[in-house]
């Protein structure tokens, strides 16, 4: 599932194709995504001028001056920008062309994605308004995370990865933030010292930061012909590592299924 380090690279990806340029036509293949494409969004869109491409959470915005268009990946979806050259397949969706002939094309093989319409101001939608914070946001800071952990009975992981706590912080991040931060992710959230969780906010946004960072570096290729943002290679320090040995202390990473996830610790290092 693309995490917030790819979603962002991929907003980054389309911004420069996309910015300043009017919307002359949207294609639309499958209206039946996780939510159905509004069938009137060709009407609602066409002749606009996109103002901004922005992200909140895992949702990319293409802002207009009567409205906003919400993007989501869902599990396996990806953007690319083409031309009418590269021949739409299968499992692409919802083609918006815009007048610099660029194609901004949705793939998305398993349609748990969406794109939606916001009329009115896009962060009172019914699947903004109730966000947490961004985690790279001046409002996510360690005072915050602990207060909201406070009597809490679940595990450090399943509570970092609550969108309702903070957004963005994926399975995979989750993971590696808490190896970063020494701290086992079986760990009631509650029974957290307040030191540790500065150590949390800071391996949070030190390890998505990395991420974003390195997928930054594969976006010269985003328009070839597979239109792939890279997802980047990033050198994982736990996740996916199980039985291999721990970056710190050479002892074996250990896997365990939380919530019907995988999480990836080492029991030496992480308490």
């Amino acid at each position: 599932m693309p995490e917030l380090p790819e979603v962002e690279t991929s907003r980054r990806g389309i911004e420069p194709h996309l910015l300043n340029q009017k919307i002359i036509n949207i294609t639309i293949r499958q209206h039946k995504l996780r939510w159905p494409i509004p069938n009137n969004l060709p009407q609602l869109a066409t002749g606009k001028t996109i103002r901004a491409v922005s992200r909140r959470a895992k949702y990319i915005f293409i802002e207009l001056d009567n409205g906003t268009i919400i993007i989501h990946l869902g599990m396996s979806g990806s953007l690319r920008i083409c031309t009418h050259k590269i021949p739409a397949e299968k499992h692409d969706h919802i083609d918006i062309q815009v007048s610099n002939n660029k194609i901004l094309r949705l793939r998305d093989p398993r349609k748990f994605g969406c794109v939606l319409w916001a009329k009115d101001t896009v962060s009172e939608h019914r699947l903004i308004k109730l966000l947490g914070p961004e985690p790279l946001g001046d409002t996510f800071t360690a005072q915050y995370l602990y207060d909201n952990a406070k009597k809490r009975t679940c595990s450090i992981k399943a509570f970092i990865m609550n969108s309702h706590i903070v957004v963005g912080v994926g399975n995979i991040y989750a993971s590696e933030a808490l190896f970063r931060a020494g701290i086992n992710p079986k760990r009631k959230a509650g029974n957290i010292s307040l030191t540790r969780i500065y150590k949390l906010v800071d391996a949070i946004k030190k390890t998505l930061t990395a991420a974003i960072n390195e997928g930054g570096t594969t976006l010269r290729d985003f328009t070839g012909a597979e239109g792939n943002p890279g997802y980047f290679s990033q050198k994982l320090l736990v996740y996916g590592r199980k039985d291999e040995s721990c970056t710190r202390c050479k002892q074996p990473i250990k896997q365990f299924t939380q919530q019907a996830r995988s999480t990836f610790y080492c029991s030496k290092c992480q308490k």
